[in-house]
């Protein structure tokens, strides 16, 4: 029997059936309460279909789940109550199976399995549920379809581009136009999608308060998914690639009535880089300098979609990496000021974006520079020696940079001590040691606004 196909006959078997059944066990009244009829009825996590014509589609590869929230007339009874679930197939009511959930709490979901040997491959199922309670029963709730499909699409599907030709170079700046087509598998409603592999396991629902599920829209995450434009049909998506230049695949898969996934596709393309440029006011600045950047569209990414930001992220900062925007004027162009801080220089990355959406791929600047203080003795010199146990000797820091107000230095494993600058950044201190052999001192320097500037070991050696 074709998917979809109710003979009149047998619908009126199975309203005949319901009758029967119904008044096998007929409600009656239980101690604190009446039984109600069950609520909320999911299959697989998914929503009852009550239109015999446009069952659920449902993979039973790891049994069906079915579940309804018992209840009773009573909301203060704390009587023991069960759900009773009957299943048929459409094609023959004669065919009842029951399965009883004997322990289940009143106001959450109560879930059982159907019995997975009578469950088949393309066949169409009607099932439905009863609170029991003790020698007491609800009325059955109304039918739910369900039909079973276990077998995922047959084929990949197939993706092209017009705008993005496969295995080679395209200018970027446009989002990707792609065409997503089942590839003759009849089966499919609609397409997953990613710029990165594995794709995402496919969640159908969340889970609620009192167990109830929420079965998500798939199709409604656009960034991942589409929904075919009939059964075994196509569709088309505009996608801006994850980042800027250089190669580019999207990944593809077709889902079934059921969600069930083909083997996956690839669609391999290239993206020429679109960095924008940038200029400092000052090519060389120095630590603790606060200097003008000015950024620069490339000519044709603004040709396509004007730039209308950038994303400007610092890193090496003293308060950690950084990631800021700055809003472009009508030409594409910005400015901003950055305080070169960084402890031991300054990188900094800028991608601009279009206002179609378009993410270029990142310009880069650096400089490098070195923020230890200088450590200098006579008596005892670096890498060298001189001295002796008990001679005592000065021990001179200068600074590279400009700012410097303290140093905090120790002598082998001896605390820590900070020492105040002078007025010109310097500062002496007087040390003696108390045995021949290797010895060291480590010292770093702090600025008027509490950076930690760089740590500089001096080694010597004690005559």
């Amino acid at each position: 029997m074709p998917f979809g196909a109710r003979p009149r006959a047998v619908l009126a078997l199975l309203g005949t059936l319901g009758l029967s059944l119904a008044a096998a066990v007929s409600p009656a009244s239980a101690a604190g309460g009446t039984p109600t009829t069950p609520t909320q009825l999911f299959n697989g996590n998914r929503n009852c279909s009550t239109d015999a014509d446009r069952p659920t589609y449902l993979w039973a590869g790891s049994n069906v789940v079915v579940e309804g929230i018992p209840g009773t007339t009573d909301p203060t009874d704390n009587s023991p109550l069960g759900v009773r679930y009957q299943v048929w197939p459409v094609a023959d009511p004669s065919h009842t199976e029951t399965v009883t959930h004997a322990r289940a709490t009143a106001g959450y979901e109560t879930s059982s399995l159907l019995p997975d040997d009578m469950l088949a491959d393309g066949q169409t199922y009607a099932w439905r549920a009863q609170t029991v309670a003790g020698d007491a029963a609800s009325d059955w709730s109304v039918p739910c379809y369900v039909t079973i499909d276990d077998t995922p699409p047959a084929s990949t599907p197939a993706v092209t581009s017009p705008n993005y030709p496969p295995d080679k170079w395209n200018q970027g700046g446009d989002p990707v136009r792609f065409t997503l087509s089942a590839n003759g598998a009849d089966d499919v409603t609609g397409f997953q999608y990613s710029w990165t592999q594995p794709l995402e396991s496919i969640v159908l629902a969340d889970i609620g308060d009192h167990g109830i599920p929420q079965p998500r829209d798939l199709y409604a995450d656009t960034a991942h998914f589409v929904r075919a434009d009939a059964p075994g049909g196509s569709a088309t998506v505009s996608l801006v690639p994850p980042y800027g230049g250089g190669p580019m695949t999207l990944w593809v898969r077709s889902l079934d009535r059921a969600f069930s996934p083909s083997e996956t596709t690839s669609y391999r393309f290239y993206v020429s880089p679109t960095p924008p440029t940038i200029t400092p006011a000052d090519p060389s600045p120095e630590f603790g300098d606060t200097t003008a950047f000015t950024f620069r569209p490339d000519a044709a990414l603004q040709s396509r979609s004007p730039v209308v930001s950038y994303s400007v992220h610092t890193f090496g900062g003293p308060d950690g990496d950084r990631t800021f925007d700055v809003p472009a004027a009508a030409d594409g162009t910005a400015t901003t000021e950055l305080t070169i801080d960084g402890v031991t220089g300054e990188h900094v990355d800028v991608t601009s974006r279009s206002a179609n959406g378009w993410v270029s791929d990142p310009a880069s600047w650096d400089i490098d520079y070195d923020t230890t203080p200088t450590v200098a003795s006579d008596v005892y010199p670096e890498n060298g020696s001189g001295g002796g146990a008990g001679v005592p000797g000065t021990f001179t820091f200068t600074p590279k940079v400009k700012g410097v107000v303290s140093y905090t230095y120790t002598f082998d494993t001896e605390p820590e001590v900070t020492v105040a600058a002078g007025a010109d950044g310097t500062a002496s201190v007087d040390w003696t040691p108390d045995s021949t052999g290797p010895h060291g001192v480590q010292v770093y320097a702090t600025t008027r606004s509490g950076i930690q500037l760089a740590l500089y070991a001096y080694d010597f050696t004690v005559d």
